[in-house]
């Protein structure tokens, strides 16, 4: 798995071993940051982050910093020895525990608000609707967008409080939602 685009651009980043955490291919990772705004001086949070490849991507395409939430072991050392591998740690903040907890702290990191939210839990669950509803609107910046992959069995709803869906893509199994706080 490598790092599609920006200053890192063609970087290996390594996955937790074993099937528990399923990272975000780079076929999907480049069709959502061809979608996104630029990235540049963006605060960025990852849940559920993983390997941190959608954060870690972020930060590779300019964003200022990127917070991840986990809580798995592996997946801790897989995002923390990414960030080591590429020099990034002083652009992250990596909190461990719960994801839906942790989104639903006030102003949780010194980095909020963010403009970028990265919400890709385990596949065939409720996770991703209940940390996109966790979220604070303080901790959004105004013109937020927030990005839910799931497999299409499992579609978050068109609104989800005061976020609204703005845009939906397929890739094979995997879709991708983007949301937008409602004006």
């Amino acid at each position: 798995m490598r790092i599609v685009g920006g200053s890192l651009g063609g970087r290996v980043l390594r996955a937790p071993a074993g099937a528990a955490t399923r990272p975000t291919s780079e076929k999907v990772r480049q069709a959502i940051f061809n979608i996104l705004p630029a990235c540049d001086g963006a605060e960025v949070l990852d849940v559920f982050a993983g390997s941190g490849a959608l954060g870690i991507e972020a930060l590779s395409r300019g964003a200022a910093h990127a917070t991840f939430f986990e809580t798995a072991k592996p997946a801790l050392a897989a995002v923390r020895g990414n960030l080591a591998e590429l020099a990034l740690e002083d652009r992250a903040t990596v909190l461990v525990g719960d994801a839906v907890s942790l989104a639903a702290r006030p102003r949780i990191a010194p980095a909020a608000p963010w403009r970028l939210v990265f919400i890709d839990p385990p596949y065939r669950s409720d996770l991703a609707v209940r940390a996109a509803l966790a979220l604070p609107p303080a901790n959004l910046a105004p013109e937020a967008v927030i990005v839910i992959e799931h497999d299409r069995r499992n579609a978050p709803p068109d609104e989800l409080g005061s976020l609204l869906r703005t845009d939906e893509r397929r890739y094979g199994d995997t879709l991708v939602s983007f949301y937008r706080v409602r004006t």
